[in-house]
């Protein structure tokens, strides 16, 4: 037996002394300088179980948010209205409260929801405000075109939107067919550029055959500014038992098919310039890589 062991061979006496000092007031230290016990392990042992002073207690920084949180629990407050009022963490807070009784509800499943979707249909109206301010900012910011502009920009549109010449099936004539009133204006205004007489222009109607077909066509002719009489026969999309149409709202006019006579050269000067396009970007894009 060690001399060390040896003093400590009578723990029930040393902890005897060690609880008796403790409940006089002492700190751990004072108790170890009185009873020359300086393995803080053993000294613990000595004294388990029984609470230290108040004296020898730090303050702690979060008594004073833990109690607010508490008073606040009380009052019916949310985790999210104690965070938001303390800046706590909600970890935190649950940690104070999570005795404390769960508050009533402060709105029913009714007055929530109408609640959630004001605040929704409020979200959306701002994002639609954002939307439209940008697309308005964009709209302006073109300002007017310059022939040489507009003619770019229609033989791109041709290019997306046209029937196109093949090897295999030659259509070497304008033919342009869409939905959008927009594209169809800025069509016809380019075909103007291009000197194309209105004598030259044909028109039908593509629709399906629920919609309201004289309607669409005096829609289409009006945009045009032709009479309906002089548009070709509708072509009428058939619907079978499992057709269901989505485009079934009263903007709904179908497609307007724009077809130029006598277009074969104007065709093949469309087609060459927009390769024409084509090669000027991918060179100005080389220019910019080097």
């Amino acid at each position: 037996m060690t001399a060390e062991t040896s003093r400590y061979a009578d723990f029930d006496s040393l902890q005897e002394q060690a609880v008796a000092l403790r409940r006089e007031g002492l700190s751990l230290r004072q108790i170890r300088d009185r009873l020359k016990v300086y393995n803080n392990d053993l000294l613990h042992r000595l004294v388990q179980g029984e609470p230290p002073p108040e004296w020898t207690k730090r303050p702690n920084a979060k008594d004073d948010l833990r109690a607010r949180a508490r008073e606040l629990r009380l009052q019916g407050w949310t985790y999210d209205r104690i965070q938001v009022e303390l800046g706590c963490s909600k970890s935190s807070i649950s940690l104070w409260v999570r005795d404390l009784p769960k508050p009533e509800p402060r709105y029913t499943e009714e007055e929530r929801r109408a609640r959630m979707n004001a605040g929704l249909a409020r979200l959306r109206a701002t994002q639609d405000e954002e939307r439209q301010e940008t697309k308005r900012l964009a709209q302006k910011s073109i300002g007017t075109l310059s022939d040489r502009e507009l003619f770019v920009t229609g033989v791109a549109l041709y290019w997306a939107e046209g029937t196109k010449d093949k090897s295999y099936s030659r259509r070497e004539s304008l033919q342009f067919i869409n939905s959008d009133p927009n594209v169809i204006a800025l069509y016809l205004r380019w075909l103007g550029l291009l000197g194309v007489d209105a004598d030259r222009l044909r028109f039908r109607v593509s629709i399906h055959e629920s919609a309201d077909v004289a309607n669409a066509e005096r829609f289409w002719a009006e945009l045009a500014g032709v009479d309906c009489s002089t548009f070709q026969k509708t072509t009428l999309k058939r619907h079978n038992s499992r057709t269901v149409r989505k485009n079934a709202s009263e903007a709904y006019h179908g497609c307007l098919v724009v077809y130029v006579l006598r277009s074969a050269d104007l065709y093949r000067r469309i087609e060459g310039a927009w390769y024409g396009i084509v090669g000027a970007a991918t060179a100005a894009d080389h220019e910019n890589r080097t």
